[in-house]
């Protein structure tokens, strides 16, 4: 009885694995395209508010003028949105859309002022009640990285281009 069991999770597992190489990039494509295509979008389609926080740009943004960052933002936004969402240079639109994160979170969800770990730790936070915000942006991040060290996976654009072009 432990044998036939013991094959059966190795069978789970081993048919787990292979679904992983195809599913697990492609869903963390797709949830991250989502999310970065809405955000360019409301930009796209709202008025310029950078102006009113470009002195909490980090460098070297905070020296480029504010309308220049909002199409910045919102053009990477929009196109590696959707080459992620392809798996096309998956590994540059996931690097990116890390920078338009970082940049995000140094100027607008970092907590502005903190004096210990416990109130830094506050602002790990969805709504902001004065200690910042950077859950989310922080959820994004981690949810890049393993596109950004294994790329797009098995379905995606990169995969097809890299067997043709290996196979020449």
């Amino acid at each position: 009885m432990s044998t036939s069991i013991s094959s059966a999770v190795k069978g789970l597992h081993l048919n787990l694995d292979r679904a992983g190489d195809w599913v697990a990039p492609l869903a963390l494509r797709v949830f991250l395209a989502w999310e970065f295509l809405e955000s360019g979008l409301e930009k796209f389609n709202g008025q310029n508010w950078f102006a009113d926080i470009q002195q909490r740009f980090p460098f070297p943004f905070d020296h480029i003028p504010a309308t220049l960052n909002w199409e910045l933002s919102m053009w990477a936004e929009l196109i590696f949105s959707m080459t992620l969402l392809l798996g096309l240079g998956t590994r540059f639109s996931a690097l990116s859309l890390m920078v338009v994160t970082l940049v995000a979170t140094a100027a607008i969800h970092w907590p502005a002022d903190w004096h210990t770990l416990s109130e830094l730790a506050q602002g790990y936070a969805i709504s902001n009640k004065g200690y910042g915000n950077f859950k989310l942006p922080l959820i994004y991040l981690v949810a890049f990285t393993p596109l950004l060290l294994s790329g797009g996976g098995k379905l995606s654009i990169d995969a097809l281009l890299a067997r043709f072009i290996w196979r020449r």
